[in-house]
């Protein structure tokens, strides 16, 4: 097993597989491609361990990354960005823990909602990529990958409809911001695959048995960039 391996795992998206074997390389050999190698893989690692509400260990993985950033190679930026990202999503899902346990409703219900609308994509055979991912003060609720398709899902969550339909919510101005962290994304994670742009409307409360949840595919985002723009929904 190479780093070269590793990296091919990655884009496989077997990121447990590439974590395990790039552990023993890096212990050995800490030169720029395979430092490259353990920083990216534990970015996934870290993502993953945070979407699945397991901060304590993800923390630990931060702590670890920070140490390497001074070794690894950063030509383009993007590691410092991965890692400021990774720590502000982090950060956040520490936040919406304690706001579970301590928080107002409305931010109890908007958590519970976001993490109602990832279990419902897992259910439907969706590999969740990321949640609230950020780009500058815009971030994306969920990133999904559904067949070849990489899927930008915005949630909405209302405790009932006395004020509208809660998609009414993404309008004009939420989808300009939408539309400029996507093209973050696509950039930043150098996709090359097909994207589609859903949203997730949630009807109900915490406590509540049966909350309704809709589910609406390819909503028009307008134009993004990519060389694949053919492939896209509308």
């Amino acid at each position: 097993m190479t780093a070269k391996d590793v990296f091919e795992l990655r884009k496989q998206g077997r990121i447990e597989e590439a974590y395990d074997a790039i552990r023993p390389l890096y212990a050995n050999d800490k030169g720029p491609y395979t430092s490259l190698a353990m920083f990216w893989t534990a970015v996934d690692v870290l993502r993953a361990r945070t979407c699945e509400g397991h901060t304590e260990e993800a923390r630990k993985i931060l702590l670890a990354l920070e140490r390497m950033l001074p070794n690894v190679p950063d030509k383009t930026g993007w590691v410092k960005d991965a890692f400021d990202n990774c720590q502000r999503q982090l950060e956040k899902a520490e936040r919406r823990e304690k706001n579970r346990e301590e928080g107002p409703q409305h931010l109890q219900t908007g958590i519970w909602g976001e993490g109602l609308a990832a279990a419902f994509l897992r259910e439907k055979g969706y590999v969740i990529l990321e949640r609230d991912w950020h780009s500058k003060h815009r971030d994306i609720d969920i990133i999904a990958r559904n067949d070849d398709y990489v899927v930008f899902v915005e949630v909405k969550t209302r405790r009932n409809t006395d004020f509208g339909d809660p998609v009414q919510a993404v309008d004009e101005r939420k989808r300009h911001h939408l539309r400029l962290a996507m093209n973050h994304y696509i950039k930043y994670r150098q996709i090359d695959n097909p994207v589609r742009f859903d949203i997730i409307t949630i009807v109900g409360t915490p406590n509540c048995t049966n909350p309704v949840i809709r589910h609406l595919e390819g909503v028009q985002i307008m134009e993004l960039e990519n060389h694949r723009r053919g492939q896209y929904r509308r």
